[in-house]
């Protein structure tokens, strides 16, 4: 980058010129020594020497001047030079940091895009005629619930993002699955307290879902899912009566770890940068070093609300809020790259 080739220029530049003021030096004193050694052999040879004498002292006189010189011109080398590289620095520290924060909002805009179209798709399936069918007549006709369970398969084997998707009746209890062959004691499960099935059965028209954060559900091996919901309604109508809920469990960990590590570093950068995403709370809900997923906080230093950068310590970390994507606002997650700031 051309400001990193600026830092490396002014090191490079204070170098030589420390390296050839020590010349300099190195021969001043060399002066002084040669010149020494004559007004001693002047002062031997007597009157014979006093004319060499008077060249001595100008040696003397240069050796001192120019040793002046050289102090005066390393001084105001260092100086200027010191200016540059903080110059330089700053320039690099804030195009770093500007950099890193645009990848951040990137990294955040991505994972919302894909999280907007899991909220289309929740309030998509649960006008399905089976699934809608299921949860007004199931408990009447098992037949129903093997036409909606063979339906939710139909969706799983195109849409493989999903670990499974559920269809509860009124009263939380699961009565379908997809995926019954893996998940063995769905059924009959109930749900009636957790979080993505009270929110669904609280939303106000077939237009309205739910979602929650990132949780590991102990139900689908403990995986980590973003969960969505919805209600089923009376037909499938968007002002119908809730009869049931539909929860849909996104299968969270392998598709943000792409994201993270698909940020568009140098192989340099990959090497010193950690790529997070971190929800409202700050907790790590995806790292591209695989370390604090849904266990750590990251220490973020909000010093603006959007989008910033900062220096902390030997490193700089850079973030962006959110902005959202279409009808989906998001849940306050943040993008967020923390990287070593470089020497030279």
């Amino acid at each position: 980058m051309f400001q990193q080739d600026i830092l490396k220029l002014a090191f490079e530049v204070h170098r030589i010129t420390e390296e050839k003021i020590n010349v300099i030096e190195t021969l001043t004193r060399r002066t002084k020594t040669l010149s020494l050694n004559a007004r001693i052999e002047a002062s031997r040879a007597g009157q014979q020497g006093a004319a060499f004498e008077v060249v001595a002292q100008e040696m003397s006189q240069f050796a001192n001047e120019v040793g002046q010189l050289s102090t005066e011109l390393r001084g105001a080398i260092a100086s200027n030079i010191s200016r540059i590289e903080n110059a330089g620095e700053a320039m690099m520290l804030d195009f770093r940091g500007s950099r890193f924060a645009d990848l951040s909002r990137n990294v955040v805009e991505i994972i919302d895009r894909n999280l907007y179209e899991r909220s289309c798709d929740v309030r998509w399936w649960a006008t399905d005629s089976a699934i809608v069918n299921a949860a007004t007549r199931g408990s009447e006709d098992p037949n129903l619930l093997r036409q909606a369970s063979a339906r939710l398969a139909t969706i799983l084997r195109s849409y493989t993002v999903y670990l499974d998707l559920w269809i509860a009746d009124r009263n939380g209890k699961i009565i379908c699955n997809g995926r019954g062959d893996r998940y063995h004691s769905v059924i009959g499960q109930d749900v009636s307290k957790e979080e993505w099935f009270r929110k669904a059965m609280r939303t106000a028209t077939g237009d309205d879902f739910a979602v929650c954060d990132i949780a590991r559900n102990s139900i689908l091996h403990n995986s980590a899912v973003a969960t969505y919901s919805t209600a089923i309604r009376t037909n499938g109508e968007t002002f119908g009566e809730p009869i049931g809920a539909l929860g849909i469990f996104f299968d969270w960990e392998p598709q943000a770890q792409d994201i993270v590590k698909g940020v568009a570093l140098t192989d340099d950068e990959k090497r010193t940068c950690r790529v997070m995403l971190l929800n409202a709370d700050f907790q790590i809900i995806a790292s591209s070093d695989d370390h604090g997923f849904l266990t750590d906080k990251f220490p973020l230093n909000l010093i603006n609300s959007e989008r910033a950068y900062y220096r902390a310590g030997d490193n700089m970390v850079s973030y962006a809020l959110t902005p959202g994507y279409e009808t989906y606002t998001g849940l306050g997650w943040y993008g967020c790259i923390e990287s070593a700031v470089p020497t030279y």
